[in-house]
């Protein structure tokens, strides 16, 4: 957390959106590093809401990534990590453009990606929950239409 806080530049008082945040660990570690910051996180999966850290439960919410319950702007850095590819296309892009919508500034999504026909063949290997992935060049094209 210390090296995306200092990637981006966060001041004390961030406010902070994990999508897909599974039982909350990272948020966790957000708060402890910076105790002034605002966090909330989304997940599709009651289970993982149930087993949260009680740390950070009370900032926690079970929802889609594909209709965000959160205003325009609200946070200044969303992070999707591992999550938006595990949707097919069309609802990989809703999540794209959510993520888009509710950050002010920043916004760090990891996908599923290759850049050589031996790394495609590596991940269709052991790709397990992923609906949507593709070339790097593809992805860059899809954010950029995704905002």
């Amino acid at each position: 957390m210390r090296h995306i806080a200092e990637h981006y530049k966060l001041s004390k008082d961030v406010r902070i959106l994990d999508v897909g945040r599974a039982k909350g660990f990272m948020l966790h570690d957000f708060k402890q590093l910076m105790p002034e910051a605002t966090i909330a996180g989304i997940d599709i999966s009651q289970y993982a809401y149930d087993n949260a850290l009680e740390s950070v439960k009370p900032f926690l919410r079970v929802g889609d990534a594909k209709s965000l319950p959160f205003e325009d702007d609200s946070f200044d850095l969303v992070l999707g990590l591992s999550t938006v590819h595990n949707l097919p296309i069309n609802e990989c892009k809703a999540a794209l453009g959510e993520i888009a919508r509710v950050s002010s500034e920043h916004a760090f999504v990891t996908v599923d990606a290759w850049r050589t026909d031996a790394e495609k063949e590596r991940l269709e290997r052991w790709v397990i929950t992923a609906k949507t992935y593709m070339h790097v060049d593809d992805w860059v094209k899809l954010f950029g239409q995704t905002g």
